[in-house]
């Protein structure tokens, strides 16, 4: 898949009611510089085709039928991994306020190759800083296991062998040097209840 800011030739799902309207698509967007690699009629097929082709980019084309178009978004967006954006002769607020409920990431409209474009651009970008945002949330959740989980395991070692809290955190840390582990696995069989040494009764 390319890069989320590289909008050079992308791999594109197009996807309306119309075969007409898709060939006309594929056109507009092959003198842009993308690939279109498949097409979907229907709902059914949207699914099918974001699973086998990943698409780095999806457009929904309205062509009459705005509940189709509505319904192919919501089932794209659904599975995708990369953005969607949705080309329309003339924008309708109520419209493009579902739309963008459902999922799309831009609109343009198809008469303007530079606002098609544009849209790609804007699209692409907007995923790409979502898509970082996401990895950074779930980086700072992972931190924050972790810390809990060691602060958990000094706790119980703090308990079991009578030692205060930076001599808990000692133990772990020396005990990983001699096994190669890291004190995040320690830690984690000594939440579970494993033993790290023996207490100092034994």
């Amino acid at each position: 898949m390319v890069d989320d800011t590289n909008t050079k030739s992308l791999r594109i799902l197009a996807a309306d009611e119309d075969e007409e309207t898709l060939k006309a698509t594929d056109v507009l967007l092959a003198g842009l510089g993308h690939d279109v690699t498949a097409h979907a009629v229907t709902v059914s097929q949207a699914g099918d085709l974001i699973a086998r082709e990943d698409p780095d980019l999806s457009v929904v084309v309205v062509h009459d039928d705005d509940e189709h178009a509505l319904e192919l978004i919501e089932e794209i967006c659904e599975y995708a991994r990369g953005p969607l954006i949705v080309l329309l002769g003339t924008p309708d607020s109520s419209f493009v306020r579902n739309a963008a409920e459902r999922g799309m990431d831009a609109f343009a409209r198809p008469r303007f190759e530079e606002e098609v474009q544009g849209a790609i651009e804007l699209a692409m970008r907007r995923h790409g800083e979502t898509k970082r945002l996401i990895e950074q949330v779930e980086q700072l959740q992972s931190a924050l296991e972790r810390r809990g989980t060691i602060e958990r395991a000094k706790g119980i070692l703090m308990e079991r062998h009578g030692v205060d809290e930076r001599a808990a955190f000692e133990l772990m840390r020396q005990q990983a040097r001699r096994s190669n582990r890291r004190v995040i696995e320690l830690a984690r069989a000594v939440a579970d209840g494993h033993s790290l040494l023996p207490s100092r009764a034994e």
